[in-house]
């Protein structure tokens, strides 16, 4: 080839490595995609060891969300074992945190829910059993994380019930990323993959 030809085709590399370089710098590839659900809003629950918590609290913070209560006896057992699984992967973690909210607050006190915690073998760094008003749990659970039974036609707040199997995935600015069945064994493992994914900010 001639020097002519040489000239052009080094040309020609160096533009396409700039075209490449910027697309770099724009896209992140590494990045997993994850949809924002919904956001969560303010709310003010009272934690097992009787402070009073609000949504300020767990800001920058990769949070598991949950919704049960300490009298059931169907599902609830299973799914605080596949919680505790979630827990026991992430508690070196500084940034994780577990908050299991009570369906049940007239049952469900904060020293009922610190005997349950402490059945769990949950640290409160890491793990938080919530109560409150049945309105606010419930208008959380429905608003804020996409959790509530299909059953709910009620529209008296004191003949409704809250039973659901589902745990909502919160990233550190409050949004909610997923939602996953606690009682897969599937789901839980990719409820696992992205919470990893959102402590390491791999998640677009």
């Amino acid at each position: 080839m001639t020097k002519k030809t040489w000239l052009y085709l080094g040309v020609f590399a160096l533009i396409l490595a700039g075209f490449y370089g910027g697309l770099m710098l724009t896209t992140d590839f590494m990045g997993e995609k994850l949809p924002v659900l919904s956001a969560v809003r303010p709310f003010k629950f009272e934690r097992h060891d009787g402070k009073w918590v609000t949504e300020r609290d767990v800001l920058g913070k990769v949070v598991v969300v949950e919704y049960f209560f300490t009298t059931c006896k169907g599902i609830c057992p299973k799914m605080n074992r596949n919680m505790q699984d979630v827990y026991l992967e992430f508690k070196t973690q500084p940034d994780f945190l577990i908050l299991s909210h009570t369906v049940d607050p007239e049952t469900d006190s904060a020293a009922r829910l610190r005997q349950y915690s402490d059945s769990m073998g949950a640290d409160l760094s890491h793990w938080w059993f919530l109560t409150g008003s049945k309105s606010n749990l419930y208008r959380s659970a429905r608003e804020s994380y996409l959790l509530d039974s299909q059953d709910n036609s009620s529209k008296n707040i004191s003949d409704q019930f809250i039973h659901t199997q589902f745990f909502a995935l919160v990233d550190r600015k409050g949004q909610v990323r997923g939602i996953y069945d606690g009682l897969r064994k599937e789901e839980m493992n990719q409820l696992k993959v992205d919470t990893r994914l959102l402590l390491e900010g791999k998640v677009r």
